[in-house]
This record gives C-alpha cells, structure tokens and sequence, in this order.
C-alpha cells in the first residue's frame, strides 16, 4: 500500500468536479432547495483546507502555536454553532455574544477530553499530536451542539403549550422545560452513538487508516481509533448537556422570534 489512499493528478480534479456538480444537481431536482448551500460549503472547504493545510504545517512545530491554532478552531465553531442554533447572522451586531454562549458547551466537552487524554501520556504533548486530536473533538461537539441547540429550541416552539401546562401544575420554568428538551437533545448523539457501535463493521475512520498509513501495526490503529470514539462520545455528551441547560434556562434564545422569521422569509420570496 502506498503512503496515500488518494492520488493526486488529473484524475482527482475530475472526481471532484464530477462530485461536486452531482450533489449540486440533485441537490436542485429534488426539491429540496439545497444546491447552493452544498456549492458554496464545498468551494469553502476547498479554499479552507489549502489555507490550513499550509498553515498547520508551520504551527505543529511549536506546542504554543498548535495551542492558539486549536483556540481558533474553537472560536469558529462556536460562532458556526451560534449561527445554527439561534438562527442569528455568523458575523455582526450581538454575533460575539450568542458565540460565546456557544463556546461553554462546546469548550465544556472538548477541554476534559484533551486534558485527561494529554494527562494520560496517550496522545503526545507535541503539535503534531495535539492539532489533530483537537479538531476531532471540537468538530464532534460543535456538531452535537448544532444539532442539540436546534432540536431543543424547534421542539419547544412546537410544544410550547406543554411547557405552559407544567408551569400551571407548579413546576420551575426550567424543569417544565426539561420535560420536553431532554428526550429530543438526546437524539443529537445518535450519529456519534452509531459510528461507535458499528466501528470496523461499516467503516474505517481516519484515525484508523491514518496510524495504518503512517506504518503504524492493526493493534496501534484500533487502539488510535478507539481513543478517538470514545473521547468523541464523551465531548459530545457533555456538549449537549450543556446546551440543554443553556436552553431551558432561558439563556440561549433565538435571535428572533419565528413569527418574525417566517414573515421576513415570506416577504423575499
């Protein structure tokens, strides 16, 4: 085997292209209004990982400078979080605060995982090391809180007559809210929960395929990757507690009401 399962050439371009315009074209006859997210988040990451790709390969020679660069992962995930969970613009007026709301989950579930990880002498203590294993737990729990924040929020809306009718038998606000958020918030782990349990069976992640790669045995792969997953149940378990209690206690709103959306919504269509 190679020291890569992708070959770069003219080949690759024509994938890509070939790819890309399948997901944008299906993406429009569907119906479901899709092709433009799905062009522009796939010129993103094009853009996105040259820029990194050329950065990470500067900062992973220095720990203090694979910290800062984790810190900044964290920044953009927390305003991309933001952004999906309150329905507010990314960049802009109160931006900065619905970000930092959506960093304590998110810094919540990766902080431990990294601190007990790098304690442990498991993962080395060098930038090589650290900016990998970061990233996959910042992505994981920026995911668990995007999809927690969104479920939890849409649910009360819908089901607001519910939470009203436990306030009248007595109950706190953020207990009647709980009775609805907890059972939806915890549907934002099934993903993390499925790549665990088939692990080997359906796929082989990154992790896995990279110590392979990297001339590493089948024992040092499995272990890598087990480290991985369960670090990754453990972020993300974490990150979506956290942002049920943010919810329910009424400290992460939407930006604005959905009556107001979905009037705006309607006039620009």
């Amino acid at each position: 085997m190679g020291s890569s399962v992708v070959a770069l050439g003219p080949g690759l371009g024509i994938a890509l292209a070939a790819l890309l315009a399948l997901g944008v074209l299906v993406g429009r006859v569907s119906g479901l209004g899709q092709q433009r997210p799905v062009l522009w988040a796939c010129l993103r990451a094009a853009v996105q990982l040259a820029a990194v790709s050329s950065v990470i390969v500067a900062v992973v020679g220095s720990l203090w400078a694979s910290a800062a660069f984790a810190v900044l992962m964290l920044v953009v995930a927390a305003a991309t979080s933001a952004g999906r969970v309150t329905g507010g613009a990314t960049w802009g007026r109160g931006a900065p605060r619905r970000a930092l709301l959506m960093a304590a989950p998110i810094a919540a579930g990766v902080l431990p995982v990294l601190g007990l990880v790098l304690a442990s002498g498991s993962v080395p203590l060098r930038g090589e090391a650290v900016v990998p294993i970061a990233g996959i737990v910042i992505g994981g729990a920026m995911s668990a809180t995007s999809l927690a924040g969104r479920r939890v929020l849409d649910e009360l809306e819908q089901r607001h007559g519910e939470v009203e009718a436990a306030l009248a038998l007595g109950f706190l606000p953020r207990d009647a809210a709980v009775l609805v958020a907890q059972p939806v918030a915890a549907t934002a782990l099934v993903p993390a929960l499925d790549q665990t349990r088939t692990v080997g069976l359906v796929t082989l992640p990154g992790a896995y395929v990279g110590v392979l790669l990297g001339g590493g045995s089948a024992l040092q792969a499995g272990a890598a990757q087990l480290l991985v997953l369960v670090g990754l149940l453990a972020a993300e378990v974490i990150a979506v507690w956290v942002t049920t209690e943010l919810i329910t206690r009424g400290t992460v709103v939407r930006a604005e009401p959905t009556t107001a959306r979905r009037a705006r919504s309607s006039s620009t269509t």
